[in-house]
C-alpha cells in the first residue's frame, strides 16, 4: 500500500492531547512509586528485638508467726491464817518477880604486882629450862664417857689379843739381859693380813728386835677387832721380854 492509498487520520484536537499527557504522567508516577517501594522493601533493616535484663526480686520473707499471748500468772494462794498461840496456863499461886542479882565487883589489880608476878613466872620458867638443859648435857656427857670407856676397853682387849698371839711366837735369845722395850709399827688389811712390819724404836739388842719381828710375821693374820669399827690400818705394838 502506498502512502496515497492509506486513510488519513484526522488530527487530534487539544483536549485529547491533554488527556494523554495526564495519563502518561499518572502511569509514570505509579511506576516510580512501585520502584521506590520495592527498593525500600528489599533494603529494610531487620527488626531489632530489645530485651531488658531485670534482676528478679527476692521472694518476700515469710511472715512471722503470730505469738501467742502470755498466759496470765496463776493466782496467788490465799494466805493461811496463823493459829494464835494459846495463852500459858496461869499458875495457881502467883510468883513474885525476883530482883536480878547484882554483879560481883571484880577486885582491882595492882599493875606493879601483876608485873612482878609475870617476872617471877618467867624467871621460874628460865630456871626450869636451864636445869633441863644441864641435865640433858650431863646425860649426854655421861653417855659419851660411857661409850668412850667401852671403846677403850674393847680396844685394849683387841690389842691384848694381838700382843698375846705375837708373844706366843717370840723366842727370846738367851743372851738378852734386862727388860728392854721394842716398838714396831704394823700395817694390816681389814681381814688381819699383815702388809708391812717396821721397827719404830729398837730395844738396843739386834737379836731381840729380829726375834720380835719374826714373831709378828709368824702371827699373820692378826686377830680381828670386835666390834669391827675398832679396825685400824696401822697399829703400834710394844714388847718387853719379861712381860707376861
Amino acid at each position: 500500500m502506498s502512502a496515497a492509498d492509506s486513510p488519513i487520520l484526522p488530527p487530534a484536537d487539544g483536549k485529547g492531547k491533554r488527556a494523554s499527557l495526564a495519563l502518561a504522567i499518572v502511569v509514570h508516577l505509579v511506576l516510580a512509586a512501585f520502584l521506590i517501594y520495592g527498593v525500600r522493601w528489599q533494603s529494610r533493616p531487620a527488626d531489632v528485638v530489645e530485651v531488658d535484663l531485670v534482676r528478679a526480686a527476692p521472694p518476700p520473707a515469710p511472715a512471722a508467726a503470730p505469738q501467742a499471748p502470755p498466759e496470765p500468772p496463776p493466782p496467788a494462794p490465799a494466805p493461811v491464817p496463823k493459829a494464835e498461840p494459846l495463852p500459858p496456863p496461869k499458875p495457881d499461886i502467883a510468883i513474885r518477880d525476883k530482883a536480878p542479882p547484882k554483879p560481883e565487883a571484880k577486885p582491882k589489880v595492882d599493875p606493879m604486882q601483876e608485873m612482878l608476878r609475870r617476872e617471877a613466872e618467867q624467871l621460874t620458867q628460865r630456871k626450869q629450862a636451864d636445869s633441863a638443859e644441864r641435865e640433858l648435857a650431863q646425860m649426854k656427857a655421861a653417855q659419851a664417857a660411857q661409850a668412850a670407856s667401852a671403846r677403850n676397853k674393847a680396844m685394849t682387849d683387841y690389842l691384848g689379843r694381838i700382843r698375846g698371839k705375837i708373844r706366843g711366837n717370840i723366842v727370846v735369845p738367851p743372851e738378852v739381859k734386862g727388860n728392854p722395850e721394842a716398838v714396831f709399827e704394823v700395817t694390816q688389811l681389814p681381814g688381819g693380813e699383815i702388809v708391812t712390819v717396821r721397827l719404830k724404836r729398837s730395844s738396843g739388842l739386834t737379836v731381840l728386835d729380829a726375834a720380835i719381828e719374826r714373831a709378828i710375821l709368824k702371827s699373820n693374820p692378826l686377830p680381828k677387832p670386835e666390834p669391827a669399827d675398832l679396825f685400824s690400818r696401822t697399829l703400834e705394838l710394844r714388847f718387853r721380854p719379861l712381860e707376861d
